[in-house]
């Protein structure tokens, strides 16, 4: 590598000697100072170091033997055979910086496209956790008609249930209270009506006799009456509505354990604070006081009936709790083929004044049920008032 730079310089100097022979005026042989340049290049020198064989060659060949003047015109006609030699090493360069330039700018327009491509990128993962959010409250949406789908169609089909059995146990009732007035009052009227044409007959004939046969009629006409009154307590009883809650359920109760035989235990806070509720309120306790005996008396097998009216501290809660036999409260209740249309008749009436029905039964510790209605929905016109804001 040493000889080779040798070489060059000293055909670097052979070169501008015998450019600086010829006139001042002179232009310097391209081909040779180019070729220089080229050699120069190819050996991996720059144009410092042209440069450098330049400075020597001035040295060697200006400095010695030659006035100022002559000197200046001499390197001035050497620099321009310098400008030629280092033509090919600055062409090279000024192509290396427009290739740097033009490299810059596309690594400028690939980092703007990056960065474009990391925000469109940020984008479409932002829109792709929206898509998400928004198919997993779609799902979620589905899930949700899906289970108030499911819950109508129960509702229509415990609704269809109800029907039927409304329509079944009116039916009944009809049946029975057809059959009350034909086996009784029926019966009873028309032995009157005998005991009557008897009396017409044997009036003018046997007078002894007809006081005993007046009497005898006159307890037929008693009964009867008592059959109708009967049948209209058990529709709906007046003392209710002429005496109050508590004498009714008394008298209802007096007669329930005259007909079956169980035991009641009666007990209230105040009968006055009792009094005081509304009518609606006063009704819908009596009707489930009622029913829950009803089925005390159908199922329980039980020999005492405890009845208490309890004050607590935002509601009035009536208790009827009996020793009889048990069953599956919460399975009877949520069946969807419920035939204790007494225990939804009750439920029923309370949910229409805001109130609620709960009821527990176990083995050994006989039934209770429970009816609470809220304190607000029971004073003045509440549970009119009450029904109306549930039905809207």
């Amino acid at each position: 590598m040493g000889r080779k730079l040798s070489g060059l310089a000293q055909r670097y100097v052979a070169a501008l000697r015998k450019h600086l022979k010829q006139s001042p005026q002179a232009t310097p042989p391209r081909e040779t100072a180019q070729g220089l340049g080229r050699r120069a290049m190819a050996l991996g020198l720059e144009t410092l170091d042209l440069a450098r064989f330049h400075e020597q060659a001035l040295i060697t060949l200006v400095l010695p033997g030659y006035s100022s003047s002559t000197r200046e015109t001499m390197v001035r006609q050497a620099g321009k055979f310098f400008a030629e030699a280092i033509t090919p090493i600055e062409k090279t360069h000024r192509t290396a910086q427009e290739a740097n330039a033009h490299l810059n700018q596309t690594i400028q327009t690939l980092n703007r496209r990056s960065v474009d491509l990391a925000a469109s990128n940020q984008r479409l993962q932002k829109e792709i956790l929206q898509r998400k959010s928004a198919e997993k409250s779609l799902r979620k949406s589905e899930q949700h008609y899906s289970q108030l789908l499911e819950q109508s169609q129960h509702m229509q089909e415990q609704l269809r249930l109800l029907s039927r059995q409304l329509l079944s146990a009116q039916e009944e009732e009809r049946k029975m209270i057809s059959r009350e007035l034909h086996d009784q009052i029926a019966q009873t009227l028309t032995g009157i009506n005998v005991q009557l044409a008897t009396l017409k007959v044997e009036a003018s004939v046997n007078v002894k006799g007809l006081q005993k046969k007046i009497t005898r009629t006159q307890q037929m006409v008693v009964k009867s009456v008592d059959i109708v009154h009967r049948f209209a307590r058990d529709l709906r009883p007046t003392v209710l509505d002429d005496l109050g809650l508590i004498p009714a359920l008394h008298a209802y109760m007096k007669g329930f354990t005259r007909r079956t035989g169980i035991h009641i235990h009666f007990r209230t806070f105040s009968a006055s604070r009792i009094e005081q509720l509304n009518n609606d309120t006063r009704t819908v306790f009596y009707r489930v006081a009622q029913e829950a005996l009803t089925n005390v008396a159908r199922h329980a097998h039980a020999s005492l009936v405890e009845v208490n009216f309890e004050k607590l501290p935002k509601a009035i809660c009536l208790k009827i709790k009996d020793n009889g036999k048990s069953f599956q409260a919460q399975r009877v209740m949520h069946s969807k083929r419920n035939t204790r249309l007494g225990l939804i008749g009750m439920r029923e009436r309370l949910e229409m004044v805001g109130g609620s029905l709960g009821i527990e039964s176990a083995p050994g510790k006989g039934t209770t049920v429970q009816a609470q209605i809220p304190l607000a929905n029971c004073r003045g016109g509440g549970g009119a008032n009450a029904l109306r804001a549930n039905k809207s």
